[in-house]
């Protein structure tokens, strides 16, 4: 079981800002099963669908 990156977002956003949240409910919006992980190494948030989705 694996999954795709769609997008990635540094964790560095404004106060207040959730970039890689309101992406990943835009994908969602269009029955995607986005889901949005943390990447400890690159301090960066994941935008990611199973792998067999796309």
């Amino acid at each position: 079981m694996g999954a795709k990156v769609l997008e990635r977002f540094p964790a560095g956003a404004p106060r207040g800002s959730w970039p890689a949240e309101e992406y990943a409910a835009r994908c969602r919006a269009e029955g995607r099963k986005a889901t949005v992980v943390m990447d400890l190494k690159s301090d960066a948030f994941l935008v990611v669908v199973p792998a067999d989705e796309d």
